[in-house]
């Protein structure tokens, strides 16, 4: 079969397409899954850049989605020809968050979905939503969770709620779409007025420019009354997080997924204090989550935004792609 490992010490240029034995038949509760897309995540990049540190020949990609083509003895949530798309945590089934490192997420502690076929566990994958394409479905694995448990799960998200969206990567606009489908209120910054036209005609409700209003959080204050917003998708870390404490409102909840400025910095702990608001850090989410989510999206029939897809001989250009910053959504493998 056809795959992508990743040399040490990682870097674009030590991404190679391959060929690999295919896997066997699957065993007892696992199944076979022929896998179509992938999608990138900024996690993603920093596997294959070389800054999360991962064995050599690894095989990158945390999201995978594809069709079921044998299924073991004992499984019970799928059937040969179901549409699927991989869990980042394939050992978190329910409840609190068991794991606080990647060493069980595909394309990091181990082998991922830049490949044509996988045998896992049934735990490794939920059902995809129906109608959805495989490089649509492939785009839930990290980005459309972390957004969903971010405002839904752990944010407690109601329609009324105001929510704050930084930039226009993968979890923020799923964010935006989450927050319109569920009645609440968006205000999206980004440094680029011809994203933010977009993101207007997506439904933000307000937009602002963040490179000509560098006080972001004051003017999310005076579009919102003095009273701030109840929810923030904080992808920047400290370099943004001042701002967010600013924007958001007493008792307010800022979720922590992202750190695109830095991995430390100083917090207004003071000011957040005084905010009374809740500071929360997370990872993705559990298979009952995405499993909830997709539910959601067919109710809805909800689409995530793709910006490009490119062949998975092309998986540097991708990331190349990304990293230049002019993507708008999702980027995706065709494997």
């Amino acid at each position: 079969m056809k795959l992508a490992t990743l040399a040490k010490p990682g870097g674009l240029d030590k991404l190679g397409v391959t060929t690999g034995a295919e896997p066997g038949d699957p065993g007892p509760g696992e199944i076979r899954v022929r896998i179509y897309a992938s999608s990138l995540n900024y996690h993603d990049y920093s596997v294959v850049t070389g800054r999360i540190p991962t064995e050599d020949g690894r095989i990158p990609m945390s999201d995978g989605a594809g069709v079921v083509e044998a299924v073991g003895p004992g499984v019970s949530d799928f059937q040969v020809g179901d549409h699927v798309v991989s869990t980042f945590f394939p050992q978190w089934l329910t409840g609190p968050a068991p794991i606080a490192n990647f060493s069980t997420t595909p394309g990091d502690g181990v082998d991922g979905y830049a490949r044509e076929l996988v045998v896992a566990p049934e735990s490794a994958f939920t059902l995809a939503p129906k109608g959805y394409s495989h490089a649509e479905a492939a785009t839930l694995t990290t980005a459309g969770l972390t957004a969903w448990r971010a405002l839904v799960v752990n944010g407690g998200l109601k329609a009324g709620d105001t929510v704050l969206t930084l930039g226009t990567g993968g979890v923020s606009i799923f964010a935006l779409q989450f927050a319109k489908m569920m009645g609440a209120n968006v205000i999206s910054t980004s440094s680029s007025d011809e994203k933010l036209e977009r993101l207007a005609g997506m439904g933000a409700d307000h937009t602002i420019n963040y490179k000509s209003t560098p006080e972001w959080g004051q003017r999310v204050l005076e579009l919102t009354g003095g009273q701030g917003v109840e929810h923030v998708i904080e992808v920047g870390g400290p370099g943004t997080l001042p701002q967010s404490i600013d924007a958001v409102c007493i008792g307010g909840h800022i979720s922590l997924i992202g750190v695109l400025t830095g991995r430390a910095g100083d917090v207004p702990t003071a000011k957040l204090m005084a905010k009374q608001a809740r500071l929360e850090g997370l990872i993705v989410g559990s298979r009952a989550q995405q499993q909830d989510m997709v539910r959601a999206i067919e109710a809805n029939d909800l689409h995530p935004v793709l910006d490009r897809s490119f062949p998975l001989e092309e998986i540097g250009e991708a990331f190349r792609h990304e990293e230049a910053g002019r993507h708008f959504g999702k980027i995706c493998l065709e494997v």
